[in-house]
C-alpha cells in the first residue's frame, strides 16, 4: 500500500480534505479482524452468513478491508488504504477455506444494501465466462439501479486467456477491476474480457500484485512482511483501490449517482496501451477523477446492451491460483453447494 495508493494519487485527495469520513463501505468476504490496529474505531456492523460472528479465519477479508480503508495504525501509517476514514459494514460470506454458496454472498449483498452503504466490495466471483443475467449478477446489478450503490469487483484470475470474466464481474451495472503492477502492465493472472454476449470487461484497472496490507491475527495467508501485514497478488487485491477510491469521491461530491462515479473513474485513467479486454478504459487515477467529479457535472453513462435470454448458472468450478500467489484461490469453492 506504500506504493499502489501514492502510484493512483490518493494522497492528494487527502490533501484536499477527504479521507472517507461518513462513507459507510461494505466488504463482503472471509469476514475481518475486528481487534486490528487499522480498523479501529470504525468497524460499525459485522455478521456471518456461514456460522460464527463474522471473524476473518482465513486472511482475504482483512487483507480486502485494509486496502480499501486501513489506516496503517499498526505500520506507523506506512501501510494505509485508500479511504482510512471510511466507517465498514463486513458480512463474512466465504468460510475459513475460501468457500461459500451463491446463495450465501447473495444474502451478504442485501445485508450490506439494507446497512445502506455508499459502496460494495465484492473480491470474489465465479469462473467465466458469462453474460451478465445469473442470479448474483442480476442482484448486484439491482443493487446499483435500485438502491444507488456502487459495486465493486474482482474481474478474477483465470488470465490471461480471452473471455475469463466470472460472475459477478460480467454484471452490466458494477465496476469490473481487473490488475496491474507496480510498473503498470496488466498482470498475466489478471481476468479477460469480453462477457459471453460481447461487451468490454474490465472497465479499469488498479494495482493488484504484491500488495501489502492488514493481516488477520492468527491466520497464514501471504507471506508476512511486517507484524499486522501480509503481501498478496490478485485481482482480489486491486478492487477494494477502486472501493476505496469510490468512497473518496462520493464524500467529495455528495449526490453523485453510482453512475457518475463509475464515469468520473472510466475517463480520466491512464492509458496502458493494452487491448481493452484486458485493461478496460486503463489505470484508475484517484486525484484525476476527484478533480473531474468536483469540475463538472458527470454525465450519465449510456445503458448497457440489453441482456440476451437467461443462460444456465455457472456450474460449481474451482477457481486457479494466480502467479504470483494471491486471491482467488481463497474462493476456489465459490458456488460449491449452490
Amino acid at each position: 500500500l506504500d506504493v499502489s495508493v501514492p502510484s493512483i494519487q490518493t494522497p492528494s485527495v487527502w490533501d484536499a480534505g477527504f479521507q472517507g469520513e461518513g462513507m459507510k463501505v461494505g466488504i463482503v468476504d472471509t469476514g475481518i479482524d475486528p481487534n486490528h490496529a487499522d480498523f479501529e474505531g470504525r468497524l460499525v456492523a459485522m455478521t456471518s452468513f456461514v456460522g460464527g460472528d463474522g471473524v476473518d479465519d482465513n486472511g482475504h477479508g482483512t487483507h480486502v478491508a485494509g486496502i480499501a480503508a486501513g489506516t496503517g495504525a499498526a505500520s506507523d501509517g506506512k501501510y494505509r488504504g485508500v479511504a482510512p476514514a471510511a466507517s465498514l459494514y463486513v458480512a463474512k460470506v466465504l468460510d475459513a477455506n475460501g468457500g461459500g454458496s451463491m446463495s450465501g454472498v447473495m444474502a451478504g449483498i442485501e445485508w450490506a444494501v439494507d446497512q445502506g452503504v455508499h459502496v460494495i466490495n465484492l473480491s470474489l466471483g465465479s469462473s467465466g465466462p458469462c453474460d451478465g443475467t445469473d442470479a448474483l449478477s442480476t442482484l448486484c446489478d439491482e443493487a446499483v439501479k435500485q438502491h444507488g450503490i456502487a459495486v465493486c469487483v474482482a474481474a478474477g484470475n483465470s488470465g490471461p486467456s480471452a473471455s475469463t470474466v466470472g460472475s459477478p464481474g460480467c454484471a452490466r451495472w458494477v465496476i469490473t477491476i481487473g490488475a496491474v503492477d507496480d510498473s503498470d502492465n496488466v498482470t498475466n493472472f489478471s481476468s479477460r474480457g469480453p462477457t459471453s454476449d460481447g461487451r468490454v470487461k474490465p472497465d479499469l484497472v488498479f494495482p493488484g500484485a504484491g500488495i501489502v496490507a492488514a493481516q488477520a491475527d492468527g491466520t497464514s495467508l501471504g507471506p508476512v512482511i511486517t507484524p499486522g501485514y501480509v503481501q498478496l497478488s490478485g485481482t482480489s487485491m486491486a478492487t477494494p483501490h477502486a472501493a476505496g477510491g469510490v468512497a473518496l469521491l462520493l464524500q467529495a461530491k455528495p449526490g453523485l449517482t453510482t453512475n457518475q462515479v463509475k464515469w468520473a473513474l472510466l475517463t480520466t485513467t491512464v492509458e496502458l496501451e493494452e487491448n481493452p479486454n484486458a485493461q478496460g478504459s486503463g489505470r484508475g487515477d484517484v486525484f484525476a477523477a476527484y478533480q473531474k467529479a468536483i469540475g463538472e457535472t458527470p454525465p450519465d453513462l449510456p445503458d448497457p446492451p440489453d441482456p440476451v435470454p437467461p443462460s444456465p448458472e455457472p456450474e460449481p468450478e474451482p477457481q486457479p491460483q494466480p502467479e504470483p500467489p494471491g486471491c482467488w484461490e481463497q474462493v476456489k469453492q465459490m458456488f460449491t453447494g449452490g
